[in-house]
């Protein structure tokens, strides 16, 4: 995931499968570093109950768990 310290959000949905760990739990999509203005509206995924996989229903990012 990138480093959520940088002041430009990134572009929201720019790739279809993101790694995300603990410390970005809980994990919506899209992620609070990325930008809202032409996203679909914020959606929280189960990565932990779903065996560290989480796909989004409105864009089919697909996001795992690392650690």
């Amino acid at each position: 995931m990138a480093d959520q310290t940088s002041t430009t959000p990134l572009p929201p949905n720019a790739e279809k499968r993101y790694e995300v760990h603990r410390a970005d739990l809980p994990l919506s999509c899209p992620t609070p570093s990325m930008s809202l203005w032409n996203s679909h509206p914020r959606v929280y995924l189960p990565i932990e109950t779903n065996g560290g996989k989480a796909r989004c229903p409105y864009c089919s990012a697909l996001y795992v768990l690392v650690d």
